[in-house]
């Protein structure tokens, strides 16, 4: 081996050389902490998404108050609950509104007052007295007769557009409330009106 070849291959590598693995070492680093800064700020997104969520979150459900002679819808949540749409059935069959659910419950031309439930938003803690009876013994055989053979099931969404609906069940049975991506549509003979 000559002189000349010793040198060579016992020479310091170039500047060029000592830059680059530096410039590539320091991309990566660069890499990794971006990646890195870009899952926290999804991370966080979400967490905030979430507390939104449960400080807007709606509860809706029916309660009789029998000491007051009526139905009720009330909001349970924290946050405000649109009802979009509501379905009164007795034995199965819907009804479009409360004197026609009344006559087929066998309590026809009875005296009673109602609200408007559709597109009604509920505060939290906001209640709404749906059908009113001034006579007890009436209100009795309504609840009697609606626990036996009808139900009231309705839709509603919180102010992000998340929904639920709450079906009604035949006593013994508690209702069920379940998340929907949307409140169904109804056909024009089967939307409740009152």
């Amino acid at each position: 081996m000559s002189e000349d070849q010793l040198r060579i291959d016992n020479a310091p590598p170039p500047q060029g050389d000592r830059h680059r693995r530096w410039d590539a070492l320091g991309l990566i680093v660069a890499s990794a902490i971006g990646l890195l800064a870009l899952l926290v700020s999804g991370y966080t997104a979400y967490i905030q998404r979430q507390q939104v969520r449960a400080q807007v979150w709606p509860y809706a459900t029916i309660a009789y108050q029998d000491q007051d002679n009526r139905l009720s819808i009330f909001n349970k949540g924290v946050g405000p609950a649109t009802l979009r749409t509501v379905r009164v059935t007795v034995d199965g069959k819907p009804h479009r509104n409360w004197a026609s659910a009344l006559t087929a419950l066998g309590l026809s031309g009875v005296e009673y007052g109602h609200s408007t439930v559709s597109e009604t938003v509920l505060s939290p803690g906001e209640s709404l007295a749906v059908l009113i009876f001034k006579d007890p013994s009436v209100y009795s055989r309504f609840r009697q007769a609606m626990n036996a053979r009808g139900r009231m099931d309705f839709c509603y969404c919180s102010t992000l557009e998340e929904c639920w609906a709450f079906e009604d069940r035949p006593a013994p049975v508690k209702p069920v409330t379940k998340p929907v991506s949307e409140c169904p549509r109804q056909p024009a003979t089967d939307a409740f009106t009152d």
